[in-house]
């Protein structure tokens, strides 16, 4: 494989890797475009490269960065917690705990075109397969927008909801693709005292982002030995100073300084290894390669499952060749552990036509639960999907757990069953905690099919949907979780048949046990859709404990046809007290983007209750409300405040919403025309 340059872009991955798909191209900073989006920062080190940024594109040195100086950060601030998280039992026999794990480099956008607060399409990478994931890299960097890029807020937020580390990307590139060997020594140069001022840098702001750590890849040749050293000094520092940060090497520079891809473990990069948290391995490895580094990494100290064997999945997805049994044997321990490079390649490989949200998730489900959607019985074909071999982990621990089957984009926003807004959008900060196992159905008869859906919803952007025609009942575990059980423990459903139904016996599967589960009936639906209804089940006729799953299970007693949505999930004791109103609401800046339209950035105080997200309404003229936005943090961004009937100003509601969806008094602010 030989990289392939594309319009906008050069970001490349070892020797014979792929560049990046053409994403398509987006402005690139507010500064540039001369608008007041604001985007994920990107850098270079120090020194600019000679010339002019193309259109979109901003050059900035992360050495004169400063966060009091940063306008957008507010922005791109993630503020959810990294959750803890837990191994249920596999669903099956050859998935294993505790041994390989799975790295993901994902491209959103190309490097100066990743929105910091969303944008108005659902044609949107929204990763959900956050259970099989041991961290993430935000993938970019390229030598004519900025070598460093830092993820933004919503891909932080969705992963650490769910209990993934999100790492930014140091990029040093090839010279043949625009990399200057100045863009290195500038990185690595020494301060007074012994420091590394850039690694300081790096540090800083990940903490003022709110995210993880660094992939750091280097491939500018030319360096020598001098160098390599001092590279490695750095990667040193930057771990030991950035205590808690995570540092992932990839394989290409060795401590000689010149690029040498080794595709395994051994003394040209062991030194990098050492310093690092953990290494991408090259994609040109071997399977003899991968068992003598497993060895090497056990003789260092470390686990081999702190290597990652790439995975090149950008061009052919699912149907890319690898050996398999060299990294996750099916018999054994696994080897190491593996790393997607561009899984994203599901979204992108979409056809022309058929670019829904619904066509992305059944896609992406293939790809990461196999060809049969059921991971309790993955194909035994030439893709091994993760849920064949990696045990998946679960962040529902504590109550209040609640879901509305939010995906993170959609083509629409409704709130208690009511369209708040016809307009597409992508937020993944909004995305829900989703069921981790795509998808686990129990039947003695015919399976029924089970999917996101986008054109209905209790809140949010969609809602589950299964349709079939089941010849038995049919258990649909959702999730698998350690919940505390009590008396007061009750669980709400919201669901509804659609027109064509049949009718639909709805029961809660609860597993107060492992392996047992306990049906509680939720009523019985008339068939031809008659709207969303909600019903709350107490458990406090079961064992009290710990729950271990969630589920349903759905019998069609007439027969026939069954399409029946899951719109809401609730599970808690007594119900918290609605949030506190948000602070004030300021709009810090705004621009008349004609056609009656303005764009605005707003800010506001946080909540003094815990809060899950905010969300952000216009209040129409006649007392009704359109949706506009929703963030984990303090700003949001507005890209299109439409005035309503010439009126001479727009009142702009914040709201804080707590993790049962309830939503506080308004916090509001009024933007004049």
């Amino acid at each position: 494989m030989h990289p392939r340059p594309t319009r906008r872009e050069v970001v490349v991955i070892g020797a014979g890797a792929v560049t990046a798909l053409a994403l398509s191209a987006g402005p690139g900073s507010a500064e540039g475009k001369g608008g007041l989006q604001p985007y994920a920062s990107y850098w270079f080190p120090d020194s600019l490269p000679s010339g002019s940024p193309g259109d979109g594109v901003h050059w900035r040195s992360l050495a004169k960065w400063r966060p009091q100086d940063d306008a957008d950060l507010p922005f791109n601030k993630a503020t959810v917690p990294l959750a803890p998280r837990f191994t249920p039992p596999p669903v099956n026999t050859t998935a294993r705990a505790g041994q390989a794990r799975v790295s993901a480099l994902a491209a959103f956008a190309h490097t100066s075109g990743n929105p910091s607060q969303g944008s108005d399409t659902a044609d949107h990478y929204a990763l959900t397969h956050w259970a099989y994931l041991d961290e993430l890299v935000f993938w970019g960097g390229s030598s004519d927008e900025g070598l460093i890029l830092a993820p933004n807020a919503p891909v932080v937020d969705a992963a650490h909801r769910n209990g993934v580390p999100v790492l930014g990307t140091v990029f040093l590139p090839p010279v043949a693709y625009g990399g200057q060997l100045r863009w290195t020594e500038d990185l690595v140069r020494r301060g007074s005292g012994g420091r590394f001022p850039l690694a300081d840098k790096l540090i800083q702001v990940a903490r003022a982002y709110g995210f993880d750590g660094w992939f750091l890849n280097a491939e500018t040749g030319g360096g020598d030995a001098r160098l390599g050293a001092a590279v490695r000094d750095f990667v040193v520092y930057l771990r030991e100073r950035g205590t808690g940060l995570r540092v992932t090497w990839y394989d290409a520079m060795a401590v000689s300084g010149d690029i040498a891809w080794q595709n395994e473990l051994d003394d040209r990069n062991a030194p990098f290894f050492r310093a690092a948290g953990s290494m991408f391995l090259n994609f040109g490895w071997s399977r003899a390669g991968l068992a003598v580094s497993a060895e090497r990494a056990g003789r260092l100290g470390r686990s081999p499952y702190a290597l990652w064997a790439g995975v090149d999945v950008e061009a052919r997805g699912w149907d890319t060749p690898v050996d398999w049994d060299a990294v996750v044997p099916a018999s054994g321990p696994h080897t190491v552990s593996y790393g997607f490079y561009r899984p994203e390649w599901t979204w992108t490989s979409l056809p022309a036509g058929g670019r829904s949200p619904a066509a992305f998730h059944a896609r992406d489900d293939r790809f990461w639960s196999g060809e049969g959607l059921d991971p309790t019985a993955p194909p035994a074909g030439p893709w091994r999907a993760p849920a064949a071999s990696v045990a998946d982990r679960s962040t529902l621990t504590a109550l209040p757990f609640a879901t509305s089957f939010n995906t993170g984009h959609g083509t629409g926003w409704w709130e208690r069953g009511e369209r708040l807004s016809d307009a597409a959008w992508n937020h993944l900060g909004l995305q829900d905690r989703l069921p981790g196992r795509r998808w686990v159905v129990r039947t003695e008869g015919t399976r029924p099919t089970v999917g996101f859906d986008f054109d209905d919803a209790w809140r949010g952007g969609g809602s589950l949907l299964v349709e079939g025609a089941p010849t038995a009942p049919a258990t649909v575990e959702l999730y698998a979780a350690r919940l505390p059980l009590s008396r007061a423990t009750v669980v709400e459903l919201t669901h509804r048949t659609d027109a064509g139904s049949t009718a639909v016996r709805v029961e809660l599967a609860v597993s107060p046990r492992p392996g047992s589960f306990h049906h509680v009936p939720a009523g019985t639906l008339p068939g031809g859709g008659r709207g969303w209804t909600t019903v709350r089940l107490r458990l406090g006729a079961l064992p009290h404990g710990t729950v271990h799953a969630l589920g349903v299970r759905l019998t069609a007693p007439d027969g026939g046809t069954v399409r029946w949505r899951l719109g809401g999930l609730a599970v808690h004791d007594a119900a918290p007290p609605a949030p506190a109103r948000p602070g004030r609401v300021r709009v810090t800046a705004s621009r008349r983007t004609g056609d009656g339209a303005a764009e605005l950035r707003l800010a506001w105080g946080a909540s003094r209750a815990p809060v899950r997200h905010y969300e952000i309404h216009q209040v129409l003229p006649g007392g009704g409300r359109r949706f506009l936005g929703g963030t984990c943090g303090h700003a949001y961004y507005v890209a299109g405040l439409r005035r309503t009937a010439e009126e001479a100003a727009t009142r702009v509601e914040v709201r804080a919403v707590d993790e049962l969806y309830a939503s506080s008094a308004p916090a509001s602010v009024t933007f004049r025309w």
